[in-house]
């Protein structure tokens, strides 16, 4: 007899504590094999897939597209092992497949089943098997949920409320909602976020409202009220939202800025790309500045640990740099910069904000950052005051190269000008670092022959 398996949402890491279902990979009956991605979900940190520890026959899907789920909360259930009602077992992915549930079972969060990481190859997760036998072969669905459209009546919850994130709780729990008088639109009457809050929003009685919709990925999910439209901070722009908070309420941040002459560094640029071989881009070069400076002044490549009270300086370079997407700003880390070449840079830079463009960065290209380089200048722009990514201690900003007035050598003449800004937690350094830092690197914008004297 068929064993019906619970596979939950796993710890994503890094702190991430819910997801929202972007698309289904598998429908109910299909067969799946071991480490075989089933659902794609966007996180804070990126868009990944999530593969199933079990092999065997999907049996139920909990949460339709658009739904955000907490970490913990039932993905779907798969039968595994036994036989269907003619006798044939239930398919090529589901033989052999007890022993590797139970040991999933019993190691459900040891890591094995961390979005986009699985136990198999990449052949094995690219696997998508269709059953193939007769729908009455399969295994009858144990737990299917109930349909969106058919909510559990607010007089049918006299036992334990349907609901199962804490966010949700708390949600109402703040905003005096009964929530044993909620109608859940999500399987079996599950009370979802949504429900709450138009509960919370609709004018009158909430509990008297129909129950929400589930939503759709076309949908917006952003109640609206007379007041205006509610938008949640969730997601990429929720997490943003977190940062930049905790930033400004924790760092004592300061800003500096020069104006620089970089006609001689795009000219330097133009030669290296003119004598053949990878094109560089003029974020590596920067990107090099940043490094070698930060050799100089090592206070601005460090995170302040305020439980100790200490200034912890890092001995390795991992440079951020801020790339605009569909899904909102996000920070790619280069690891390693300070090793690295400048057609190194320009290799990992484009492949970083090509992945960030489709939304295929993982949560460890995201992570790990000690200074970030921000280019605003792409937007128009001459000069920012930036918000320090927390936890890091600097943040240099380059606005755009554009001709301008310049007196040169005694004498008046249109140069390539850009401003640089340097913002920095005051906590580890003083104006005259900061100030050092910022005109070492602007003298090696103006004079990129400076360099060779630090390689």
């Amino acid at each position: 007899m068929a064993q019906v398996l619970e596979f939950k949402l796993p710890d994503l890491g890094e702190g991430l504590t819910e997801a929202e279902i972007v698309r289904w990979l598998v429908a109910v009956g299909d067969v799946v094999a071991v480490d075989q991605p089933v659902v794609e979900v966007e996180t804070a940190k990126a868009m990944v897939e999530v593969p199933c520890p079990y092999g065997g026959v999907v049996t139920a899907r909990y949460g339709e597209e658009g739904t955000e789920l907490p970490v913990g909360a039932p993905l779907l259930t798969v039968a595994v092992g036994g036989t269907g009602e003619s006798g044939s077992t239930a398919g090529p992915a589901a033989e052999g497949s007890g022993d590797a549930a139970e040991s999933a079972v019993s190691s459900e969060y040891s890591g094995n089943v961390l979005v986009g990481y699985g136990t198999a190859g990449p052949a094995a997760r690219r696997r998508r098997v269709r059953q193939t036998a007769p729908a009455a072969t399969a295994p009858a669905p144990a737990t299917a949920p109930a349909p969106a459209s058919a909510p559990a009546p607010a007089s049918a919850h006299h036992g334990p409320v349907p609901v199962i994130s804490p966010l949700v709780r708390k949600l109402a729990r703040d905003g005096g909602l009964d929530l044993r008088r909620v109608r859940g639109s999500g399987p079996e009457g599950l009370i979802l976020r949504a429900d709450v809050e138009l509960a919370l929003t609709t004018a009158g009685d909430p509990q008297a409202t129909a129950p929400a919709p589930v939503p759709s990925p076309a949908a917006s999910t952003a109640p609206v009220t007379a007041a205006g439209e509610r938008v949640p901070l969730r997601g990429v722009r929720g997490a943003v939202a977190d940062k930049l908070s905790r930033s400004r309420t924790e760092i004592p941040d300061a800003t500096c800025w020069v104006d620089a002459d970089a006609t001689e560094l795009m000219a330097a640029r133009a030669a290296m790309n003119a004598a053949g071989g990878p094109k560089i881009s003029l974020l590596a070069l920067l990107a090099r500045i940043c490094v070698h400076a930060l050799a100089r002044f090592p206070e601005l490549n460090s995170t302040v640990d305020t439980a100790a009270r200490e200034i912890v300086r890092l001995p390795d370079v991992h440079l951020g740099f801020a790339a605009q997407t569909p899904r909102g700003l996000v920070v790619p880390v280069v690891k390693d910069a300070g090793r690295r070449t400048a057609e190194s840079l320009t290799e990992e830079f484009g492949r970083l904000t090509e992945a960030a463009r489709q939304s295929a960065l993982t949560p460890a290209d995201l992570t790990g950052g000690t200074f970030t380089l921000n280019n605003y200048g792409v937007f128009g722009v001459d000069g920012s005051t930036p918000i320090i990514n927390h936890p890091e201690a600097a943040m240099l900003g380059v606005g755009r190269i554009i001709p301008k007035p310049w007196v040169h050598r005694g004498e008046l003449a249109v140069r390539q000008v850009v401003q640089l800004s340097l913002t920095f937690d005051h906590r580890v350094c003083d104006g005259g670092t900061a100030g050092g830092f910022l005109r070492y690197v602007a003298d090696c914008v103006e004079q990129p022959a400076v360099l060779l004297r630090t390689v």
